[in-house]
């Protein structure tokens, strides 16, 4: 399988300069990609890759940035023409180049912002603005929020996430997040899935800091639609893997008669590489119909010796009065890139509706 980087291919980058070559004036393609094929790009990761193209492209461009941004209005117009990466990873690199290049230019930035992110996703690029021009670009954003284009709206809701990862934080965001509420209302019963997605993961990221106050959202909101109501929840989802008392509460999820029994670990040592293999039997002991949440966590070792939790949910369904269920799950320990896996003792629990009923543990080996 490729790595991400490998989007910045030969193939890409003479596709592009040949586009390229077509806007810009006295545009030289060879040596274009001569600059992007430095002595460095190889080592380059995505985001390095990233910021090269944006820099060798200012290279070809206008002095004068508003010049510029106009010529990456018609870029974007000629590829769309050629049906040429409109939404595709690899054309960040234009996002970025407002980013690097534009920070100093605020009406042109957000016109650019606005007309880009209808071709590909500015929510990276968008934060230095927010963070450097705090209220007015935040007040930028609600405008945004009733944009007609879906995708500026999300724009306005991914963009101003407290937490949006691969992205900076936003430290006044995350210390008083209120502001953000009356773009996230404007948002919540948006016809764009996407959108309300976005809204979903800003609440998320703020109830991590404010549980408090997305409880005040989820408790207004509930029953508002059935797309709020899916909001909500996966607004909540860090709550509800935490086992928050209050949010169990708001969804009705309650442990003292489901029981979990006959936990047991088939793979007691396992190797780096290979998967752990468990199953338990789940019962509604209640006499009438139970909402059950079923997740496992597994506790890592760390390097320093403490431990850090993770939590997978396995299903949520109703379980009838007295039904009873075998379940079977498994979890890799392939390597991957995110997680580094440290040979030792590890832990394995069950949660039910918040609440950690069993654990046991395993080995894992080199």
């Amino acid at each position: 399988m490729s790595a991400l980087k490998d989007l910045y291919s030969p193939t890409f980058y003479n596709r592009l300069s040949a586009v390229l070559a077509t806007i810009v004036p006295n545009f030289d393609q060879q040596r274009f990609i001569t600059l992007i094929f430095d002595d460095q790009f190889e080592g380059m990761e995505l985001k390095a890759r990233m910021r090269h193209t944006a820099r060798v492209m200012h290279q070809f461009m206008p002095e004068n940035y508003a010049e510029t941004v106009k010529l990456i209005e018609q870029l974007i117009t000629r590829l769309r023409a050629e049906h040429f990466g409109e939404g595709s990873l690899e054309f960040i690199f234009l996002p970025d180049y407002l980013e690097v290049y534009g920070l100093e230019h605020y009406e042109t930035s957000v016109k650019a912002l606005e007309f880009v992110t209808q071709f590909v996703s500015c929510e990276f690029a968008v934060r230095p603005f927010l963070l450097k021009y705090g209220g007015q670009m935040l007040d930028q954003m609600y405008a945004w929020s009733l944009h007609e284009n879906h995708k500026v709206r999300r724009l306005a809701s991914e963009g101003s996430r407290p937490r949006l990862p691969w992205a900076m934080a936003v430290p006044a965001l995350k210390k008083d997040p209120r502001p953000l509420l009356p773009l996230l209302e404007n948002l919540k019963n948006d016809p764009s899935e996407s959108v309300r997605r976005s809204v979903a993961n800003s609440l998320n990221d703020i109830a991590k800091d404010h549980p408090d106050l997305v409880l005040e959202i989820a408790a207004r909101w509930k029953g508002h639609s059935r797309e709020t109501d899916a909001i909500i929840k996966h607004g909540c989802r860090t709550l509800l893997k935490q086992g928050h008392t209050e949010i169990l509460k708001h969804y009705g999820l309650q442990s003292a008669e489901i029981l979990l029994t006959a936990l047991q670990i088939s793979t007691p040592e396992v190797r780096i590489g290979d998967d752990l293999h468990f199953s338990m039997v789940v019962q509604n002991a209640a006499a009438t119909a139970q909402t059950v949440r079923l997740e496992y966590a597994i506790y890592y070792p760390r390097k320093n010796g403490t431990a850090s939790k993770k939590v997978f949910k396995i299903s949520e369904r109703t379980f009838l009065a007295g039904e009873k269920a075998v379940i079977q799950r498994r979890q890799s320990f392939r390597l991957i890139t995110t997680r580094t896996f440290y040979a030792g003792l590890h832990g394995l629990s069950i949660i039910v509706n918040g609440e950690e009923k069993a654990r046991l543990d395993f080995i894992l080996t080199a």
